[in-house]
């Protein structure tokens, strides 16, 4: 995402697959996707794969189109799941990525027609992960670009900064609107969530819009050492 320009009043969105990061992050050759495969699924750590490789987590409601993210960013297709049922994905879903490091499906939430028993469980299976999980680098938060941010997308950005988990916030489905109306949005999720509207990536697995900025973010995250809990 361009940066604002001086007296513009207004940040320019940058469409197409262009990274507008300082050139050293957007090495997208060095980032290049070669192998992707399922390794496991879970709901208790012990679950978890006994593997210390780097995790980016990717979390956001249910439809918000995650598992589409995710297979576009590996471009698969149907290597991730999707359903047009909201409130189907009730495991968190572990893949090996380049065999260097993993990408986790965290299960969706708020979708409220589900069972108020499983809704229960989704919070606790979610948290867990979040804060045991000693290897996890980060999290990709995944928003509807056509809508505000909702109470659910909210309390998940609060709770992640209060843990000190670094996070990347998508807005995502751009494509469902005329590049006019980005900006304007963009900047109200901004005031929404207390962030600057340059920490936002506007993204489209349709056009693929975003997609190479979110893989040099990602990138960054995974080149972090150690865990991230507790630090800024």
């Amino acid at each position: 995402m361009k940066k604002q320009e001086a007296g513009s009043g207004k940040r320019e969105v940058k469409s197409g697959n262009s990274c507008s990061l300082p050139p050293a992050l957007c090495c997208t050759d060095a980032l290049a996707i070669t192998s992707a495969e399922f390794i496991t699924s879970a709901v208790r750590p012990e679950q978890y794969p006994r593997d210390e490789s780097p995790e980016v987590a990717f979390a956001g409601r249910s439809n918000v189109g995650k598992s589409t993210l995710i297979n576009c960013l590996i471009q698969r297709r149907k290597l991730v799941r999707t359903s047009r049922t909201p409130g189907r994905t009730q495991l968190i879903n572990f893949f090996k990525i380049n065999d260097s490091f993993l990408f986790v499906d965290l299960p969706g939430y708020g979708y409220a027609k589900a069972p108020q028993s499983l809704r229960a469980s989704w919070g606790p299976m979610i948290e867990t992960y979040l804060v045991s999980r000693e290897n996890l680098r980060g999290i990709v938060q995944i928003m509807d670009l056509r809508h505000l941010p909702t109470p659910d997308d909210i309390s998940l950005w609060s709770w992640l900064k209060e843990k000190k988990i670094p996070a990347i916030p998508i807005l995502t489905k751009a494509d469902k609107l005329s590049q006019a109306k980005w900006d304007p949005l963009v900047q109200t999720a901004a005031r929404v969530l207390g962030i600057s509207p340059d920490d936002f990536i506007v993204f489209s697995a349709q056009t693929q819009q975003g997609r190479n900025e979110l893989l040099c973010r990602v990138k960054d995250l995974i080149l972090r050492s150690g865990s991230n809990r507790g630090k800024n």
